[in-house]
């Protein structure tokens, strides 16, 4: 394997519980986003845009189907000759078969890639956050500071804060503390789940950390504290573009809703391309007495009734005299004659009977597992 300055390795094996039904068939990463991509799209994208040509991709729960969505890596030009997506899933140890037991037991279980890919430097990212970024600014800027590792962090709003790592900085960037979730907060700096290490650096701190019984072998949670413990220096890089760590059902759908604003924060069809591996489909039909007001149509989609500031994923048919509104339809599901759905996430392949009313209310979105037929006398499925 050639040598090169910077490995990228996503942590995409999350079983994404906070999702609910979202995620009873499909890892976290492999979710429906935006129309016409999935949520590891993303950081692959990023991958690509920086020109990070060789990315392990760490593998766990439910991992077919994004096995399948990644195939060869050419949607995102990684299928290069020395370069390219690597799938890494766990593998049977001498005292046997186990699950990645933390984030930093995931990197640590693949040292030896790491260290066939020899890279000056690692960069670990989390396969679950919507987001644009060129890394290789974040790795100049560890460069600079001669730093051992660099944080990616985000100013987030203070009641949202107890969610996220969260540090103090000095003048310079220089993390002085950082608690993993706390309670009472000291600052909003957030941790972005975004990390550039000294290859040699984290590989010596990996390996303490797999002798410590103690430890949750957390990046957060163990590695990180560890690292400042001993003074090392950890550096904090800052960014100030959208980013969204769609975790639970009310981000996800909030985050496809903010695509719909008159000016999003967000734009898919920003000069960094977002790629995707999606079949071609032909272009959407929209009826002669079908209405659309403010959303998202993708291809191969078939709407003849009312759709208004919605998320509408390809493949998806939508009956006469039916009402989306404020709503993801996620690939291939078929809402019938006469339905309603309003305030509702339906997942891939689902399907709403003719007469069948699917709701919920902002702040408890509705959501149909991947699959799922719901019945006219039915009144859909709660938020997960």
């Amino acid at each position: 394997m050639r040598k090169t300055e910077c490995l990228a390795m996503i942590l995409a094996g999350g079983q994404g519980s906070r999702l609910g039904a979202l995620t009873k068939k499909i890892a976290k990463p492999a979710v429906p986003f935006g129309g016409k991509y999935r949520i590891i799209d993303f950081p692959l994208s990023n991958c690509a845009n920086s020109g990070i040509d060789k990315v392990g991709v760490l593998t766990q729960y439910r991992p077919l189907e994004l096995h399948n969505y990644l195939a060869s890596g050419s949607a995102w030009d990684l299928d290069q000759k020395d370069g390219g997506i690597f799938i890494l899933p766990p593998y049977a140890r001498e005292k046997g078969a186990d699950w990645y037991q933390g984030t930093a037991d995931a990197i640590y279980q693949n040292l030896n890639f790491i260290d066939l890919a020899d890279p000056e430097y690692v960069l670990i990212l989390s396969g679950d956050h919507i987001y644009t970024m060129d890394y290789s600014w974040m790795l100049e800027a560890h460069k600079m500071n001669k730093a051992e590792a660099t944080i990616g962090v985000i100013e987030v709003p203070w009641e949202e804060a107890p969610r996220f790592g969260i540090m103090n900085t000095d003048k310079t960037g220089r993390i002085e503390e950082f608690e993993e979730k706390p309670a009472k907060p000291k600052s909003n700096l957030a941790s972005m789940g975004i990390y550039v290490f000294n290859k040699n650096f984290l590989k010596k701190y990996l390996e303490e950390d797999a002798k410590d019984e103690t430890s949750s072998h957390d990046f957060g949670k163990n590695i990180i504290p560890k690292m400042l413990k001993d003074k090392a220096r950890l550096y904090s890089y800052a960014f100030e573009g959208y980013w969204k760590d769609v975790g639970t059902i009310e981000s996800l759908w909030q985050a496809n809703m903010d695509l719909l604003q008159d000016q999003p924060p967000f734009d898919l069809k920003g000069e960094k391309k977002i790629y995707s591996s999606n079949e071609s489909m032909p272009p959407h039909y929209i009826g002669p007495d079908a209405k659309v007001k403010n959303s998202m149509i993708s291809e191969g989609s078939m709407v003849l009734g009312e759709v208004e500031n919605s998320v509408i994923f390809p493949g998806v048919r939508i009956g006469k005299g039916v009402k989306v509104t404020n709503s993801v339809i996620m690939p291939s599901t078929v809402i019938r004659d006469g339905a309603v759905v309003d305030y509702a996430i339906l997942a891939q392949n689902c399907e709403v009977a003719a007469g069948a009313k699917v709701t919920g209310q902002l702040g408890a979105i509705t959501v149909v597992a991947e699959g799922e037929t719901v019945e006219a006398e039915a009144s859909g499925k709660q938020a997960g």
